[in-house]
């Protein structure tokens, strides 16, 4: 079966490098390029973040761009309280010496899709500055868009307000551009992602690996886990990201209810919520697949598989 072409439009983060780790040597994934864009941390910090894991891992031939450093319309947000000063505290990575592709994020997504045959997804796991731009600079890519599978969203509750999950509400205006695309997209939201916690016995089943995954993986949770508590109270954080890859990779991982969504960008208590349509009441066209629901068991063995492919 041919490899499914993705490419990770991501802002690392600790999520963000696990879904890097599992789609860089996926056997049924082909990680064509990253870009990036300010969220967990600054541009600065998230471009370098995303060649650490990249030169650790030894993806050399996968293009990292730098893209969006500031939303659309809002001011910039980070989420230094969950990602730490750096946005990917806890391990130590060797002297940096993979280079920034010299385009820019948005230029390497709209290149990418251009010169496809229409068969690359689009995986966004951070907020969707760079997706929204990259439809507006070059309309013609979104016809040539096969899906985009992001994280970000909820039906239920947010994680930085009560009404939003913080991809969207990072930049709610190009969560509308791309909502509104008419694109199939599947939400892999807080709904499923807070249903994989990384309790500390996932640290040490995934470490005993004994891989440099494996390693890389159990000092990134252990710090994520820390700042999970401190801020949250649990004991193991949500390994949010990850989800979107792990779903392409097994078809059957998600529930998911096909429902229409809008994006809150009027309000100022509910700015950034996902307005999940799950019981048709609005009879408004369906736009996009909305994950309920998650096989736990199933998902830790595809992370497991996925630590395992470094060997």
């Amino acid at each position: 079966m041919a490899k499914q072409k993705i490419l990770i439009d991501c802002d690392p983060g600790h999520d963000d490098a696990i879904a890097i780790m599992l789609a860089g040597a996926s056997p049924e994934l082909e990680l064509v390029g990253i870009s990036v864009v300010a969220g967990n941390q600054t541009i600065e910090k998230t471009a370098i973040n995303a060649l650490n894991v990249c030169q650790y891992l030894g993806l050399d031939d996968v293009p990292v761009c730098a893209g969006c450093g500031q939303a659309m319309v809002r001011n910039r947000v980070i989420a230094g309280d969950i990602h730490g000063e750096t946005g990917l505290d806890g391990p130590t990575f060797a002297p940096l010496t993979k280079k920034l592709d010299p385009r820019h994020g948005v230029q390497l997504i709209i290149d990418k899709v251009m010169e496809s045959d229409g068969d690359i997804i689009l995986v966004p796991t951070g907020p969707l500055t760079n997706i929204a731009m990259a439809m507006r600079m070059e309309p013609r890519i979104v016809p040539k868009i096969k899906r985009i599978v992001l994280m970000g969203g909820s039906y239920q509750n947010g994680n930085v307000t009560p009404a939003a999950e913080f991809n969207i509400m990072a930049d709610g205006e190009a969560a509308y551009v791309v909502f509104n695309s008419g694109r199939p997209i599947t939400m892999v939201g807080l709904d499923v992602t807070r249903k994989v916690l990384c309790y500390p016995e996932i640290v040490e089943r995934m470490e005993k690996l004994d891989t440099p995954a494996a390693h890389l993986f159990a000092d990134l949770m252990r710090f994520f886990n820390k700042s999970q508590k401190e801020v949250f109270g649990w004991e193991g954080g949500p390994l949010h990201d990850p989800v979107t890859c792990a779903a392409i990779i097994d078809p059957d991982l998600l529930k998911t209810k096909h429902v229409h969504v809008s994006i809150d960008i009027r309000s100022t208590e509910s700015y950034g919520r996902t307005n999940c349509d799950m019981f048709n009441y609005l009879k408004q066209e369906p736009n996009c697949d909305v994950a309920y629901d998650i096989d736990v068991e199933r998902f830790w063995d595809i992370i497991e598989q996925g630590i395992k492919n470094y060997g």
